[in-house]
């Protein structure tokens, strides 16, 4: 039993044109006999854009850009998964301007009906020595909650909740046999060897599929930043099922046995082990 997953590592459109991206990468994907389509983080609106135009950019999780994306799971009949600017009311600030809000940095997984299955806003904000995500992204508040495809067990996180394991544990706990990172890592000194380590560890310590997905833009902004791509895929066992070309745009398909992952956590049942009455 498995099912076929497609990761598509891509730039934001230079046209501003992700609608017509999406579809795309949606088209070629149906051809390819995807099961299971994931587009990166900062799909909808670039993170770099300013605080305020990346607020005022923000829209509901039932607005235009849902909808459309929505549609096209439906017309090309593949399970999607794809991130959202999602409008909030939360303040960015105390002194901030009245009607100036916070938008969440959203996941949403829906069915190939069309049929939104999940939501998912992200946890863990990328406050670091050069980019503060909390100033202008409200901190989500529910974990991972893994969703029943028709094919397997699937969640979606985001990008630096990677480096936080308790979250992929959780989601393993509750079943999840895949778990995607929709991801825009910012490249840099051993970047990429990180990437892949928490990936292949958050495989083998919860025995499941985790696939990590990036965006490859380079240059992008005004800060000229770098995306690290090298989107990959790691089996129950740590195994390196995909892995893309370095920074190209592709759409990386991974083949996912869950015999595998059944027989894995047969020989050595580690989620049966925890010693939840210690910790």
């Amino acid at each position: 039993m498995g099912f076929r997953l497609g990761l598509a590592q891509c730039c934001h459109p230079s046209d501003g044109d992700v609608v017509a991206l999406v579809e795309k990468w949606a088209c070629r994907a149906s051809d390819a006999g995807v099961d299971f389509l994931v587009f990166p983080e900062s799909l909808m609106t670039p993170f770099e854009l300013s605080d305020a135009d990346f607020a005022e950019a923000a829209q509901a999780i039932d607005g235009p850009f849902c909808t459309a994306m929505d549609a096209l799971a439906a017309k090309y009949g593949v399970w999607m998964a794809y991130t959202v600017n999602e409008r909030s009311y939360v303040p960015a600030s105390s002194d901030a301007p009245s009607g100036v809000s916070r938008p969440y940095n959203t996941a949403v997984i829906v069915g190939s009906d069309g049929v939104k299955r999940a939501v998912y806003r992200k946890v863990h904000l990328f406050d670091t020595d050069f980019v503060r995500e909390s100033d202008k992204v409200t901190l989500g508040s529910e974990l991972v909650v893994p969703v029943q495809a028709p094919f397997g067990s699937i969640g979606v996180a985001i990008c630096y909740d990677l480096r936080f394991p308790e979250l992929a544990r959780v989601a393993a706990s509750a079943g999840c046999q895949v778990l995607v990172y929709a991801s825009a890592w910012v490249d840099g000194p051993r970047k990429v060897d990180q990437w892949r380590t928490l990936l292949a560890a958050r495989a083998i310590e919860n025995e499941m599929y985790v696939a990590g997905l990036s965006r490859c833009d380079r240059g992008f902004g005004q800060a000229r930043r770098d995306y690290a791509g090298n989107s990959c895929v790691f089996g129950p066992l740590g195994e390196e099922v995909a892995s893309a070309r370095g920074i190209e745009e592709e759409l990386l398909l991974a083949d996912i046995d869950l015999a595998a992952l059944d027989a894995a956590r047969m020989a050595m049942p580690v989620l049966d082990h925890r010693r939840v009455d210690l910790y």
